[in-house]
């Protein structure tokens, strides 16, 4: 969902729709393949074997809407980024572990859960931290650093937090996200240096062919555990409002507390509370079970629809 227009939209207004277009449509997209996950769960069988794959299209699209400037941005405000980092990879983290205590929530939902919490930035914040006229080059930056980071940090987390519900393997998590994230993203700008003409004219379809394939993804691990969700949607769906809600509203007071000025708060809450979903579904079936895979599916629904009513709730506020 990460689009240049967000940053470099024209006058005739076409960025912006574009982008309204993305957020609007993404969450139904996702909302009807789990539909169909759910009520036609032999159609995606044996579909799980295929999610990393899914997940490298999603990383190599992130990589090819890459520029230099995004990495400029992070050199020119290193203390901003690094809180940002510092606040998706604590509150989340964190947050995780707690909803899933306070809940008590089955050992496999637990994980999940707080897979999810440790996962890099949503694919979806920068489109939204636009439309909520917060800091977008902020934005970008985070989601940029925390996906790069991925490997380093979300295996070691992961087994910190969820090793007490269930056998976390972090050599292999970091593996896996090597080959799923990193790979895909630094092939992203390879092809985007090598052709940059041809990319350009190709970045107006790279969003939907990445919310297609994430509504895929959803389809797969929604199909996976159609049994399960039945009987457990309703704690599932409250654990994950909880944490996504809870994540918007501590980003945004970091962002406060740090004094970085409002349009810099909007970019943090959505980059705390927002997360790769994809990913924490992709880790939580190859690693744990379709089961715990859940969370993130839900997630990914969740969080663009809270995402989108946020940012039109804040840019109707004075900033």
């Amino acid at each position: 969902m990460r689009t240049e227009q967000v940053e470099h939209r024209g006058t005739d207004g076409s960025g912006d729709r574009s982008a309204r277009r993305a957020v609007t449509v993404f969450p139904l997209l996702v909302l009807a393949a789990g539909a169909l996950g759910l009520l036609l769960p032999g159609s995606f069988s044996g579909g799980s074997e295929a999610v990393p794959y899914l997940l490298g299209v999603v990383m190599f699209c992130m990589g090819v809407t890459m520029t230099p400037q995004d990495f400029r941005h992070v050199a020119a405000r290193p203390w901003a980024v690094a809180l940002g980092l510092v606040a998706h990879y604590v509150i989340m983290p964190g947050l995780g572990w707690a909803v899933a205590h306070l809940l008590q929530l089955p050992p496999q939902l637990a994980a999940g859960v707080i897979l999810v919490g440790c996962a890099p930035s949503g694919t979806a914040s920068n489109v939204v931290t636009y439309l909520a006229r917060g800091d977008v080059a902020l934005s970008v930056s985070v989601a940029t650093v925390s996906t790069l980071l991925a490997p380093l940090v979300t295996p070691p987390l992961t087994l910190l937090l969820a090793g007490e519900y269930l056998p976390v393997d972090a050599g292999s998590m970091l593996t896996d996200i090597l080959k799923t994230v990193l790979l895909p993203v630094f092939a992203g700008l390879v092809v985007r240096l090598l052709a940059g003409r041809w990319v350009q004219r190709a970045l107006p379809v790279l969003p939907w062919l990445s919310a297609l394939t994430i509504a895929v993804i959803v389809a797969v691990v929604v199909a996976g555990s159609a049994d399960a969700i039945k009987s457990a949607a309703g704690l599932v769906f409250v654990a994950v409002v909880l944490h996504n809600g809870l994540g918007l509203a501590l980003g945004y007071g970091a962002g406060r507390i740090a004094r970085l000025g409002e349009p810099a708060s909007r970019a943090m809450a959505f980059e705390v509370g927002m997360q790769n979903s994809g990913l924490a579904a992709s880790l939580a079936t190859a690693h744990f079970s379709p089961l715990a895979a859940l969370p993130a599916a839900v997630f990914s629904v969740w969080h663009n629809i809270s995402g989108a009513l946020t940012a039109a709730w804040l840019s109707r506020r004075a900033r």
